[in-house]
């Protein structure tokens, strides 16, 4: 991931963070010879659940997720595999109508994280439903409503023959918050209040990473 100097995470909680708020990541893994590269979009979640300060670095750190075993992907893996999880946090477009000022270009304000790492098969059906269980548990308390899964528990053993759980041991992370850094405090200002003032949720959310961006600069 090619990362510009001015684009890099402050430090590795960021990525913590953003992993954690948008944990539905693209894994990707190289295929057999006859194959292409697989890519597989799924959630992820740390185990244990990383502290929410405190982190320096990522590596060593375990991660766990799930796929259906009919996946060609799931059958490519390989022991100690290499591959890579690529997160996408908040992004919108910047129209140079922001900029108040020509000569100028359109550029698209992204925040995106990518995790490598080493991935191997859970073959256990205990702890395949542990992850399962795991998994749920995470996601219930940071999107959910309180779901209690207990009552569920036997119909996750019955779906578990389809489901291919694995860990991802990371090897090494970085993270891109390209926030308009380039541009002048006063330019970087009125993109971050036009966004904060709309609708879309997405927009909204890359003027707080805009501000917190701008506060540790």
């Amino acid at each position: 991931m090619f990362v510009p100097g001015m684009y890099r995470e402050p430090d590795a909680q960021w990525i913590v963070e953003l992993t954690r708020r948008f944990p539905l990541a693209l894994l990707m893994t190289n295929g057999d010879d006859a194959e292409g590269p697989y890519g597989t979009h799924l959630p992820i979640i740390s185990d244990p659940p990383l502290p929410a300060e405190g982190i320096t670095d990522l590596t060593g750190i375990t991660l766990l997720g799930h796929m259906n075993r009919g996946n060609p992907q799931w059958k490519a893996l390989r022991p100690a595999m290499p591959g890579v999880l690529s997160f996408a946090g908040p992004h919108a477009y910047v129209s140079p109508t922001l900029y108040r000022f020509t000569p100028a270009a359109p550029t698209w304000n992204f925040t995106a994280a990518q995790v490598r790492g080493s991935i191997d098969k859970i073959e256990s059906v205990g702890e395949t439903l542990a992850v399962v269980r795991a998994t749920v548990r995470v996601l219930e308390a940071d999107f959910g409503h309180g779901w209690d899964m207990s009552e569920s528990i036997d119909y996750f053993r019955r779906i578990l023959p389809a489901v291919g759980a694995f860990r991802f041991t990371v090897t090494g992370a970085e993270a891109m918050f390209k926030l308009s850094q380039e541009q002048s405090g006063e330019t970087r200002g009125h993109v971050c209040r036009h966004f904060a003032q709309q609708e879309s949720g997405a927009q909204r959310a890359v003027a707080e990473y805009m501000s917190r961006v701008t506060e540790t600069s």
